[in-house]
């Protein structure tokens, strides 16, 4: 069954900006870390970027520093990605992941898992 649902993909120019969304009903995700992971055809899922459950604390994989921002609003339910500055290296599909009762970022275990949204660059 589908726990998290992602929305905000599609295609767009090298350079221009996307934002993702991640929401869910019948669920609170206040309790949840949450979190970004994307994979490429052929290249292993990687773990994109994560914010704390209250929104403190924030990681960022080196590939994406500086140009992704992630963001919550607990009283909707809703994570965010801000995509800014894409590269066609960012092309994935792209899926949003919660962590129950952890405010470690710099590993991430997968307790909820979405369907997954893609993102491609053109240039």
């Amino acid at each position: 069954q589908v726990q998290l649902v992602e929305s905000g993909g599609g295609v767009v120019q090298a350079g221009g900006s996307l934002r993702l969304s991640c929401a869910t009903s019948g669920r609170t995700l206040s309790s949840y870390t949450m979190g970004w992971f994307r994979q490429a055809p052929g290249k292993e899922r990687e773990y994109v970027a994560a914010v704390s459950r209250t929104g403190g604390s924030t990681y960022y994989a080196d590939s994406v520093k500086d140009r992704f921002t992630i963001a919550r609003d607990n009283a909707k339910n809703t994570v965010y990605l801000q995509m800014g500055s894409l590269k066609p290296e960012d092309t994935a599909v792209y899926n949003c992941a919660a962590q129950w009762g952890s405010d470690y970022l710099r590993s991430f275990t997968i307790d909820l898992w979405g369907q997954g949204t893609q993102v491609t660059v053109s240039s």
